[in-house]
């Protein structure tokens, strides 16, 4: 059993395509089918299910891939560890960005990561918030900014970036314009516009919906606030958006705090653990670029 095999048999199991596996670990095809068949044998059981379009995991194939991507990372953990100590980090990162969500601070700290750690390989996915956590948790993910309804997800370590209020935001000439203080009855006497499940701004919404016993008309759900502003000028229903979203649209749209709503939608980087010192460094940059004074 060889370390690219069980890297081959994690691609395909995570992208759940030999294709796209394939392009992932950059060989062709019929080198990773080859490598997986190997190891099947070398197994003595099939890993995937082959017969449908999208690629499954056998019982066999969901009980070995657990225990592959400890192989993988505790190989991983061995260069690491002897680059840590000779001052020259190398591998792989993969860091997780919420759709929607462009906060140059991240993209400095990957910038200055990678100029300080070249030999580190540095991969970006982006997703919704849900998934992040499950990515982080599942080791798939090393390090995710995430918008959340909980300061710290169960099992995590966690870093709040900004912490703010819900506001409904419509158009001059809507009812909600012209009132001083909006309360969440009044935002859902309205169609609303609104970020989709898995976002930590839908689950603060979500919540505080549910604890009053109101049941909302979600008339358009969108991952970027752009198009909920889009959305909102042409009259098709109230945005819920963050206070810093709705101020990058305050030349078009009025902004209301929802005043009986304190609980804060959050934005923070997660991580399972620093022991990766490749983590530890990309922490430092991140929580520097976040709180560099010069950008308040």
């Amino acid at each position: 059993m060889e370390l690219r095999q069980l890297e081959y048999f994690v691609a395909v199991a995570e992208e759940r395509n030999f294709t796209r596996a394939a392009e992932r670990v950059h060989i062709s095809q019929s080198g990773v089918s080859a490598q997986i068949r190997r190891l099947e044998r070398e197994l003595g059981a099939e890993l995937f299910d082959r017969s449908a379009r999208i690629t499954t995991l056998t019982v066999a194939g969901e009980a070995a891939l657990e225990h592959a991507r400890a192989a993988l990372a505790s190989a991983g953990a061995v260069g690491q560890a002897v680059g840590e100590v000779t001052g020259l980090l190398q591998g792989r990162l993969t860091v997780g960005m919420v759709i929607g969500c462009t906060l140059t601070p991240l993209f400095d700290a990957l910038a200055a990561f990678h100029q300080a750690y070249p030999g580190v390989e540095i991969s970006l996915l982006e997703d919704n918030s849900d998934r992040l956590v499950e990515g982080v948790r599942a080791g798939a993910v090393d390090l995710a900014l995430i918008g959340t309804a909980t300061a710290t997800p169960e099992g995590l370590d966690a870093l709040t970036i900004i912490s703010e209020r819900l506001v409904a935001a419509v158009p001059a000439g809507h009812p909600l314009a012209d009132q001083r203080r909006v309360a969440l009855r009044d935002l859902t006497a309205h169609p609303i516009v609104c970020m989709p499940p898995g976002t930590g701004l839908r689950a603060v919404f979500d919540r505080a919906c549910a604890a009053r016993g109101l049941q909302p008309v979600i008339a358009f759900q969108a991952s970027a606030a752009e198009a909920i502003a889009d959305l909102a000028v042409r009259g098709l229903g109230v945005a819920v958006l963050s206070e810093s979203m709705a101020v990058s649209h305050r030349d078009r749209l009025v902004a209301r705090t929802v005043e009986d709503v304190e609980a804060p939608a959050l934005l923070a980087l997660i991580w399972k653990s620093a022991h990766n010192p490749s983590v530890r460094e990309l922490l430092v940059r991140t929580r520097k670029a976040f709180t560099d004074p010069a950008r308040r």
